[in-house]
């Protein structure tokens, strides 16, 4: 069976990590694969958002597949591709234009701290732990893994988590920022679901440009990106969705948003 997963539920996917007996560590070949899959939902009109998991729920994954490193980290050239290929998975993730939520069961750790930041949102299941144990390997993380750890819990804890490398429970992550909500387990894949779906009901033009403006701000508001987003409104206003928005609210029913 393969180490990564690929579902389909009406328009919400998942990308699961598929490894559940070493708690999903993700492998190099798998690093290559979650960036094809998602650069595949990414251009899938059928796709409307994007789940990603771990298999089972000790784990959604306990980081990078550190046994590989002795082969695919042994020396300046075989880190330099092993940096590209996890830096790709983590591009496609982040770039991708369709909403992202990581469904957060047990252990994240490492480099799937790093995928976890890479989503829109992070949903966790009580009793969650995170953690970058970068420093008890003389690893320094990327300058984007870094930024948008900043981004997400601020400078002071962004450097508590990777100068003392230690673990994080359930609590604190979502008191400082790092998760957005944390579930009982027994509730998260109902509650993860039933909340894609709805953001998958709305007009797939204004939620794509929801996440382009805010990126855009947070990258900084340059004249081009203005211009950009000034396109993107006006794309919304003249589109097939936006009629059938105004007329499904005149006639108090819910709209069938098409993508156009």
């Amino acid at each position: 069976m393969s180490d990564i997963l690929v579902q389909q539920d009406g328009p919400v996917a998942t990308v699961v990590f598929n490894r559940p007996k070493m708690r999903n560590a993700i492998s190099l070949a798998m690093w290559t694969e979650i960036a094809r899959v998602t650069a595949g939902f990414a251009k899938d009109d059928s796709v409307r958002a994007i789940v990603f998991r771990g298999a089972g729920t000790d784990a959604f994954a306990s980081g990078a597949d550190i046994s590989e490193f002795k082969e695919h980290r042994k020396d300046t050239a075989t880190a330099l591709r092993y940096s590209a290929q996890t830096a790709a998975a983590y591009l496609a993730i982040r770039e991708c234009p369709k909403p992202t939520v990581a469904m957060i069961f047990g252990f994240c750790i490492g480099g799937a701290m790093a995928v976890a930041m890479a989503c829109d949102l992070r949903f966790a299941a009580e009793g969650s732990k995170f953690g970058i144990p970068a420093a008890r390997l003389s690893i320094i993380y990327g300058a984007d893994n870094v930024g948008q750890l900043v981004d997400l819990v601020g400078p002071a804890y962004a450097k508590d988590i990777l100068y003392s490398a230690r673990t994080v429970d359930d609590r604190e992550a979502l008191a400082m920022g790092f998760i957005q909500r944390l579930v009982p387990p027994a509730e998260l894949e109902s509650y993860t679901y039933e909340y894609l779906r709805k953001v998958a009901a709305n007009a797939p033009i204004s939620v794509r440009g929801a996440k382009v403006t805010i990126e855009s701000y947070l990258r900084g508001l340059t004249e081009e990106r203005r211009a950009k987003l000034k396109a993107l409104s006006l794309e919304a206003f003249e589109s097939e969705d936006y009629r059938e928005g105004t007329r499904a609210f005149l006639e108090k029913r819910q709209p069938k948003f098409q993508g156009r």
